[in-house]
């Protein structure tokens, strides 16, 4: 039986915090179950990878348009996020049938959100690993094989922490993005060939669509 946290939004500060909380508790108390949240933020936020440099981030854009910007306990390159929909699901590795490999993990859980989509029409696949260019800053620019894609375009990216033997998994879900702001942010072009997202594939798919499909997805199947 998996537990099930619903759709709601908040700062980024929070959302991090109760990301790295949901870990800890099923550490503390040895939980055996999955918990999957989806949620959203408000206001916009940029969240950086554990350990990546803010060197390249334009803060004081950030700081005059009023966005956020916080650290994940994963890590990777930073996210802007805004017109998304995010989920984090936590469970023991032993959950897993390869739990202990970390690209097998990435791609079973990932699984659960190919279903997922797949209800509403949307077929993805695993990213292939591109080569990465060092200058970019943002992290749907960058693919791995744990990613998922759209028609080779890459439309979820998703990072991973791992801690006494359970897993956190996150990662968004592309709804919308804006080109102009992703470039101020992080003081490079987007090249849009590489990334795609929920309203440029169907535009008459809702988040409320996206979030109970995953939902269903993920009781279905863990």
């Amino acid at each position: 039986m998996i537990k099930i946290i619903d759709y709601k939004e908040n700062t980024g500060e929070y959302n991090m915090n109760f990301d790295a909380d949901m870990l800890d508790t099923a550490i503390k108390t040895n939980r055996k179950e999955a918990v999957i949240r989806i949620y959203g933020w408000l206001p916009s936020c940029v969240s950086l990878g554990r350990n990546q440099k803010i060197n390249n981030i334009n803060t004081e854009y950030l700081k005059r348009n009023k966005i956020d910007i916080v650290r994940r306990i994963t890590g990777g390159r930073a996210l802007f996020h805004d017109d998304e929909i995010t989920y984090s699901f936590v469970c023991p590795v032993s959950k897993l049938d390869k739990g202990e490999s970390v690209i097998n993990s990435y791609k079973e859980i990932s699984y659960a959100l190919i279903e997922g989509l797949k209800q509403l029409n949307i077929e993805l696949s695993y990213g292939t690993k591109r080569a990465v260019n060092l200058s970019n800053e943002y992290c749907m620019m960058i693919s791995t094989g744990a990613d998922l894609c759209y028609r080779g375009k890459k439309l979820i990216g998703s990072a991973q922490a791992r801690k006494r033997n359970y897993i956190l998994q996150h990662g968004s879900i592309l709804y919308s993005y804006n080109k102009e702001i992703l470039e101020n942010i992080f003081s490079e072009e987007l090249t849009q060939s590489e990334i795609t997202s929920i309203s440029e594939i169907n535009k008459s798919i809702s988040k409320k669509d996206i979030t109970e499909s995953i939902k269903k997805s993920f009781k279905k199947l863990f």
